[in-house]
């Protein structure tokens, strides 16, 4: 399962309302390799489902990520927050053993 909190819900639907997004619309999220300890996670809106999709609700929004991926985010939490250190979305991942200073990159 993949979670969201509620600063990251209400964010995702400021999002789907100004850039027009239809009710279709989703948060697809993934795991790329890339960045200073080896994967990068990466979070788009989407409303076309692909191939082995792995579908998950929480809190009305819906997440999808690609079956590769879940097993990187099993269990993680999408956040948001908009503190001094950045603004942003950000991933609680408790399957990361490792993360960058900058927190958009992990290993395990």
């Amino acid at each position: 399962m993949i979670y969201i909190s509620d600063k990251a819900r209400q964010r995702v639907l400021e999002i789907l309302e100004e850039e027009h997004l239809g009710s279709d619309s989703f948060v697809r999220i993934s795991v790329v390799g890339g960045g200073c300890s080896g994967l990068s996670y990466k979070l788009d809106f989407d409303n076309q489902m692909q191939a082995n999709d792995q579908v998950f609700e929480d809190k009305g929004i819906k997440l999808v990520t690609d079956m590769k991926s879940m097993l990187y985010l099993y269990d993680t939490q999408l956040d948001f927050t908009e503190g001094l250190n950045g603004k942003g979305f950000h991933f609680n991942n408790p399957n990361a053993s490792r993360t960058c200073a900058c927190g958009e990159s992990f290993s395990v």
